[in-house]
């Protein structure tokens, strides 16, 4: 068993920390072929899993690169490298720490190439780079280990999905590769383990003590919050309050539009003048890194931010994390919670304020997840064809490659164990032929196979496009922003489709400040400040996230309680009144309301689906009225519930929810549907059929989107059973429309449908009426007569 050095020892004494133990059984453990360390936010993961090549390095001479660091975040591997270096420098150990990612001079990238740091940080996107050169072998010559950072963020994307491709051929490079992986929060341990480890080597699980419970709560306003709506504005005051009375408070927002609103209210409610930032992934770099600095330094009292702060950077003395909106899932929450008092077994604090009256019982539900340490996820599906197909180009890039050995090594990944070869040899075919309808055209003929059996491009000079488009990273198609004068400073980016909704004049927020529209030039946004007027536009809405399957469940079980004394009275009021008018929900049946309103009939049916479920639920469920002749006119869709109206009520609605007639429903639909060509877009741009970047230039979107939609089009004409006309249709199903949670929603419910059908609008579906045709509120007066709408249908539903 390994003991920690002497040096190591003093230098821990010396800073007056303790060695904790999964500190110590991780160097134990440092030849374990895979072990995942799962431990608390502040236990010093990050040590814990560079401890053993620091005294590697410090007790033997190495050449070259012995430790590979793996972050989803640019930002979280430059902080690493800040930290890792204090030690480095106090216990004068002969280390060198360099960092690689998009930010690094391209002298520097050469240069490491030739001359590789003793430990490199770096991220998925750029190790598939490296891993396409054909010195490859070279430069990786004498890899001991690979460490990779936040492994649960990394797994529930195509990221993870090209970095364990990548692993398994530095395994391939590299036999005997010790692999590392690091996480505060799993909800299922042996999956994740079983994604990190080579195939069908076993991966072992070391789980530290998880330290204190964390303190959180709802934050309890005098003013209760409205009917609907995602702002909380209602409870800006109190936000300021704990502002003043903490170190640094993070105030977490689920979409840039909404952190954009809450910071400009906040602003204006600021009268004593506190430092306050706004910090996400849309705003220009340097103003982003100037607000990291400033809560660096104690600088700052609160920062309004995004996921971009979501991950382990320990960002200065934050003492209190503020989630406005609720989470949709737990596992986020306790990562966010993390962020305040960043120290082993110190409680993290954080509040919760629910937008509106609903997000009082979710964020109740989620509270209570997180106090019984039940953190939710959907299990990995296998491994996406289109990162493997972009994973066969990067092999050829690097050398000739024989199918048979490819394949084997790809299948050593843990998303690909399960792969068949007729699923590889299609990949490789798509690869080498573009298809049966594409493999006429020259562009696509990209693989050859030489007389020895081994493949190769055909051209070597494809090597330059393939490196250009490397990652699975799916940009939003967006344009900089910049100040028409004063130098055109850079205030960050918005998406095309929000730039071209835009008309002189318009103001909106960006970056906390109103500014207007002044014109589109040379694809740059052009404007000028306008701080006297209130913004027409919010900005960009950024990504909107489901609830979990999980969160939803327990706001049904909530449902079932007799009472409700741990949420606020007029909520636990509402429930009540609505168990007297209709009644709640249940876990295993599903509640459909049909009542008049304003002349229509209504339907309102919840299926706590998920958002994105729930809006697919409504356009199949409407197409069905119309197939049967009941006239639906529109509908809207939340996490938990569709309201669809029209001119006939619907007397009975088991019909409606035959499984096999809304799947064909969803396939007419899909095959000329916007959500299908978007989807194709995405897994057409990894797997190499379209380049988004060239060496002449970068194509915007709309020429991206020109360009797919040509190939959809023709592809669903002349071969529908394309390669990536098969992964865009699983994908589609599992993503935007997520047909599954439906599939999901059926079988719980088993045909067991409650139909009440009322005289009026029932208190769970009033706020759903709130939600019909939700535009941006320009000015007090449009304000006031939306509230004065609310009070109307409150009333009618019995809640005033």
């Amino acid at each position: 068993m390994r003991q920690l050095p002497q040096t190591f020892s003093d230098w821990f004494a010396g800073r007056g920390w303790q060695v904790h133990p999964h500190q110590l059984e991780m160097l134990a453990r440092a030849d374990d072929p895979a072990l995942l360390l799962i431990a608390p936010t502040g236990g010093g993961k990050t040590l814990a899993g560079f401890l053993p090549t620091l005294i590697d390095l410090a007790e033997g001479e190495h050449k070259g690169l012995h430790t590979l660091y793996i972050s989803p975040l640019k930002a979280l591997a430059a902080d690493i490298r800040r930290n890792l270096e204090t030690p480095v420098e106090e216990m004068a150990l002969p280390i060198r720490i360099e960092d690689r990612t998009g930010d690094t001079p391209s002298s520097r990238k050469r240069r490491q190439r030739v001359d590789p740091p003793h430990i490199l940080l770096t991220t998925p996107e750029s190790l598939a780079l490296l891993m396409s050169y054909e010195d490859a072998p070279r430069m990786f010559a004498g890899l001991k280990r690979v460490v990779v950072d936040e492994i649960h963020a990394l797994a529930e994307s195509k990221r993870g999905d090209q970095l364990m491709l990548a692993l398994a051929r530095l395994e391939r490079l590299c036999p005997g590769l010790r692999r590392v992986g690091l996480s505060a929060t799993v909800e299922d341990p042996p999956a994740l383990a079983q994604f990190l480890a080579r195939h069908p080597d076993p991966c072992h699980i070391l789980q530290a003590d998880p330290g204190p419970a964390p303190d959180i709560q709802m934050l309890r306003s005098d003013t209760p919050p409205p009917w609907s709506g995602g702002g909380a504005a209602y409870a800006i005051a109190d936000v300021l309050e704990e502002v003043k009375k903490h170190r640094i408070t993070l105030i977490f927002h689920n979409t840039r539009a909404q952190a954009e609103i809450f910071f400009h209210n906040l602003w204006l409610a600021n009268e004593d003048g506190l430092p306050i930032g706004i910090h996400h992934g849309s705003l220009d770099r340097t103003q982003r890194e100037r607000v990291e600095k400033a809560m660096v330094q104690g600088r700052l009292r609160a920062v309004v931010c995004t996921g971009s702060l979501d991950l382990g950077i320990d960002w200065g003395d934050v003492d209190l994390v503020i989630q406005v909106g609720a989470p949709k899932n737990v596992k986020r929450l306790v990562q966010r919670i993390g962020r305040a008092n960043h120290r082993y077994n110190a409680p993290s604090k954080a509040l919760l304020v629910p937008a509106n009256r609903f997000e009082v019982v979710e964020c109740e539900a989620a509270l209570e997840a997180v106090r019984e340490a039940d953190l939710d996820g959907d299990p990995r599906g296998p491994g996406p064809r289109d990162v493997l197909c972009q994973q066969i180009l990067i092999a050829a890039c690097a050398g000739p490659f024989a199918a048979e050995d490819l394949f084997d090594e790809v299948r050593t990944a843990g998303p690909y164990a399960d792969l068949t070869r007729p699923e590889f040899d299609a990949c490789l075919d798509y690869c080498a032929t573009g298809g049966y309808a594409l493999r006429a055209y020259d562009q696509w003929q990209r693989l050859k196979q030489a007389a020895d059996g081994r493949w190769h491009l055909r051209d070597p000079r494809a090597s330059q496009l393939i490196r250009m488009n490397i990652g699975t990273i799916q940009d939003t198609d967006t344009l900089k922003v910049r100040l028409k004068r004063g130098g055109g400073k850079p205030l960050g980016e918005v998406e095309e489709s929000f730039a071209a909704s835009l008309t002189p004049g318009d103001t909106f927020l960006i970056g906390g400040r109103i500014v207007r529209y002044e014109s589109l030039r040379e694809m740059t946004v052009e404007v000028s400040r306008d701080p006297g007027r209130k913004p027409k536009v919010a900005v960009f809405s950024g990504t909107k996230f489901a609830t979990s399957t999980q969160l939803s469940q327990r706001v049904l079980r909530m449902f079932q309680q007799e009472s409700w004394p741990e949420l606020p009275r007029h909520t636990a009021e509402w429930l009540a009144l609505q168990r007297e008018v209709s009644r709640l929900p249940e876990p295993g049946r599903l509640l459909i309301e049909s009542f008049p309103h304003d002349g229509r009939m209504h339907l309102c049916v919840y299926g706590f689906a998920g958002r994105n479920a729930m809006q697919t639920l409504g356009l199949l469920l409407s197409k069905r009225m119309e197939e049967l002749g009941l006239a639906p006119l529109g509908f809207v869709s939340t996490d938990y519930a569709t309201l669809i109206w029209g001119l006939e009520e619907v007397l009975d609605p088991t019909p409606l929810f035959d499984l096999e007639a809304l799947r064909e429903g969803l396939d007419g639909w899909l095959a000329g549907n916007a959500v299908m060509k978007r989807t194709f877009r995405g897994a057409a741009t990894i797997a190499g059929l379209i380049q988004r970047n060239t060496p002449s230039a970068r194509k915007s979107g709309r020429q991206a989107t020109f360009s797919s939609d040509i190939l959809y089009d023709t592809l669903l004409k002349y071969d529908p059973g394309h390669l990536l006309m098969d992964i865009t249709r699983q994908e589609a199903m599992r993503g935007l429309v997520d047909f599954g949670r439906i599939e999901e929603m059926a079988a719980r419910v088993a045909g067991r449908i409650d139909h009440l059908r009322l005289d009026r609008v029932s208190p769970l579906a009033a706020p759903l009426f709130m939600e019909i045709g939700k535009v941006p509120i320009e000015g007090e007066g449009s304000a006031r007569l939306e509230a004065q709408e609310a009070e109307r249908l409150m009333q009618e539903a019995g809640l005033v």
